[in-house]
C-alpha cells in the first residue's frame, strides 16, 4: 500500500494534497507534478512524500526550477517498488546513465592466465560492500540528500532517525504541517 501527497509552502503556509502517481514514469515527471502545484506562486518549496507502509519512505523537494533533491529511507527496500525505482537516478546509485548493474561477460578475461588473475588489492574486495549493496547493486539503508530539510528544522540526524511508518507524520509535524497533512492521508 502506498501513500502519495504533495506539500507546498506557500505563502500563506503549508498546503497539502494528496496526489495519484500512476503517470509518473520519470523523476522529470514527478517534479514537473510537484510544480504544478504552486504554478501560482514562482519559487515555492514543494515536498513530495511517498512511503510503502513500513517498507520506505521518500522526499522528493522542489524549490521553482531548480533540479529535484531526493532522499530515500531505505534504497534497497525502494528498490523492490515501482514508485520508489523513480526515485533511484542513476547519478544518485553512482552508476551510468545506461549502465544497467549488468556484468559484460565479453569484456571479462576468464581463461585463467596471468593476464586474467586479479591484482593483491582487487583479490581482497571489501565484502561488506557487496552484501550491503545485495544483488542489485542498490545499497540498503538510507540514500540521496539527508540535508533536503535541515533549513526547514530537519536536521540531517533526525531524519536518519526516523523509522519508515510515521516519518511523514513526524516531518510535517515538526514543519508546522501536520493537520493539512492528516486532511489528505
Amino acid at each position: 500500500m502506498y501513500f502519495a501527497a504533495l506539500l507546498a509552502r506557500t505563502e500563506d503556509g503549508w498546503e497539502a494534497s494528496d496526489t495519484e502517481l500512476d503517470d509518473v514514469e520519470t523523476l522529470s515527471d514527478l517534479a514537473d507534478l510537484a510544480r504544478e502545484a504552486t504554478a501560482d506562486y514562482d519559487d515555492d518549496t514543494v515536498l513530495v512524500f511517498i512511503e510503502q507502509e513500513d517498507a520506505w519512505f521518500g522526499v522528493v523537494r522542489v524549490d521553482g526550477e531548480e533540479d529535484p533533491r531526493i532522499y530515500v529511507s531505505d534504497a534497497a527496500a525502494a528498490a523492490r517498488s515501482s514508485y520508489g525505482e523513480i526515485l533511484l537516478t542513476d547519478e544518485m546509485l553512482g552508476r551510468a546513465p545506461d549502465d544497467d548493474g549488468t556484468v559484460d561477460l565479453d569484456a571479462l578475461d576468464l581463461d585463467g592466465t596471468e593476464d586474467g588473475e586479479p591484482e593483491a588489492a582487487e583479490a581482497e574486495a571489501d565484502p561488506d560492500a557487496e552484501a550491503d549493496a545485495g544483488a542489485s547493486g542498490v545499497p540498503s539503508g538510507p540514500l540521496g540528500d539527508s540535508e533536503i530539510l535541515a533549513d526547514l528544522g530537519v536536521p540531517e540526524k533526525d531524519l536518519l532517525g526516523l523509522e519508515s511508518g510515521d516519518a511523514l507524520s513526524e516531518i510535517a509535524e515538526i514543519l508546522g504541517a501536520a493537520e493539512v497533512l492528516e486532511t489528505v492521508r
